[in-house]
């Protein structure tokens, strides 16, 4: 790796627009780090797709930013990264981290009990991908995962508060009363645009002591750890880091809905074919 790499800006890649929470929690604990956003809004979602196509699908989007000369890789997609970090490890010379490990390791750490209820998209659920993950940081832990497939489009369409996005919360929390989890996982990185209402309805819910785990924050949270660690953080860098977000396709809506998962103005993005 080169010896500037620290100074290389950092990939983040989604199906959509969602892993702009994971950019948005990544500029908040590195406000110097320049990242580079590839959105493959032309054939969101990913969760409807087979593991192979979603494993090309991710080498294509993964190439896209090394064209950017990034230092690592953020799959900031839980589908995605329920089957593709390890292929793109063996095939790309640079750190490839997922969401899925760090909101696992973040609930384990958090739990008194070991047993952890997850929320996610059906797809996310099918693949067994956290159950697997907790097991692998703990074998004592118990993970109860569920489909909440709603709150993909409240997300989308700026439902975050009010009655309709709490009754739809309340609804999907439901399964997990019988499971007595004191940790809940948020695995859809669109799920922390609700995290005040997760927060409120799973306190009243499951419990005043139930903690709440955003994989957004944790999976920054640990790209941090990782990049120190590898001496690739862009340390001595004083001017504010750049966000720079392409899309495969760009929409009317792009700006409003980028913004709410950005939590600023996107800009103008780039757009680009796979």
């Amino acid at each position: 790796m080169r010896a500037t790499a620290r100074d290389a800006p950092l990939g983040v890649f989604d199906s959509g627009l969602g892993g702009l929470t994971v950019v948005r929690a990544l500029a908040r604990l590195l406000p110097h780090e320049d990242i580079v956003y590839l959105g493959d809004t032309a054939r969101v979602p990913y969760g409807t797709k087979g593991a192979d196509t979603i494993r090309r699908y991710s080498m294509g989007c993964a190439k896209h930013l090394l064209r950017d000369d990034v230092k690592a890789i953020v799959v900031a997609c839980n589908t995605a990264s329920a089957v593709a970090p390890e292929l793109l490890r063996a095939a790309f010379d640079v750190p490839v981290f997922s969401v899925i490990d760090p909101g696992a390791e973040a609930a384990v750490q958090a739990s008194r009990t070991g047993r952890i209820g997850v929320l996610a998209t059906q797809g996310t659920v099918a693949s067994g991908a956290y159950p697997r993950a907790v097991s692998t940081v703990s074998t004592r832990a118990e993970t109860f995962a569920f489909a909440a497939p709603l709150l993909v489009p409240l997300a989308e369409e700026g439902w975050l508060e009010g009655e309709v996005p709490r009754l739809a919360v309340r609804r999907y929390l439901e399964p997990l009363r019988i499971h007595d989890v004191d940790v809940l996982v948020l695995g859809c990185t669109h799920y922390p645009l609700l995290l005040p209402v997760f927060e409120e309805e799973t306190h009243a819910l499951l419990g005043p002591t139930v903690t709440v785990v955003d994989s957004a924050h944790a999976t920054a949270e640990s790209t941090r750890r990782s990049l120190a660690e590898r001496g690739l953080l862009a340390e001595g860098r004083t001017r504010p880091g750049r966000i720079e977000i392409s899309v495969t396709d760009r929409s009317p809506s792009f700006s409003v809905v980028a913004a709410r998962f950005l939590g600023a103005s996107p800009g103008e993005p780039r757009l680009v074919d796979l």
